[in-house]
């Protein structure tokens, strides 16, 4: 997977960066919608978000002895989530939240046909908290970098890209609730 780790770079294609305003009001949103983010490196404060129903969170913190194992399966789950993104909804267009860095709108679509693109944000979380979400708010992803788990929420994103990462990654909890 590439990322684009030089911020003064110019935008990968299919993203461009929300205003202040839009940024803010994005944030507002988010806030409505899961209580706020409540950041913490400790499990006491876990999980950040109030998660939503329909959700499922999934365990990204498997140990592996594989070398390179961790960045694949970096790359698995964006290319799933990105595949999912698409199928599953007729509008291509993603508001990208990025905790303390730049707010952006992420154009699917684009990002998908652009050959050997790089992510500006991927939804893997590798080092912040990054959320994926319609521009409503009411499907995505939230990354969460310290817990090492990715919520999925909304009917269609649990009913696709849930699935699918059921196959091979622990469930930590499903509808904000731990399983057994």
């Amino acid at each position: 997977m590439r990322r684009t780790l030089d911020f003064s770079r110019p935008l990968p294609a299919g993203w461009s960066e929300l205003s202040p305003e839009d940024s803010s009001r994005a944030w507002s949103r988010f806030a409505e919608r899961f209580g706020g983010l409540r950041p913490s490196i400790g499990p006491v404060e876990w999980p950040a978000i109030r998660e939503p129903t329909p959700s499922v969170t999934f365990d990204l913190s498997v140990a592996t002895a594989t070398p390179g194992l961790w960045a694949a399966r970096g790359d698995a789950i964006n290319a799933e989530a990105l595949r999912c993104f698409l199928t599953a909804f007729d509008d291509p267009e993603w508001v990208v939240l990025d905790w303390q860095h730049p707010s952006y709108q992420l154009d699917a679509a684009v990002h998908a046909a652009t050959e050997d693109t790089e992510w500006r944000v991927s939804v893997y979380p590798n080092g912040d908290y990054y959320t994926f979400a319609r521009p409503d708010f009411s499907e995505g992803t939230f990354g969460h970098p310290w817990e090492r788990t990715l919520c999925v929420f909304g009917p269609r994103l649990v009913e696709t890209l849930g699935h699918t990462l059921s196959t091979w990654l622990p469930r930590t909890r499903v509808d904000g609730q731990p399983v057994d």
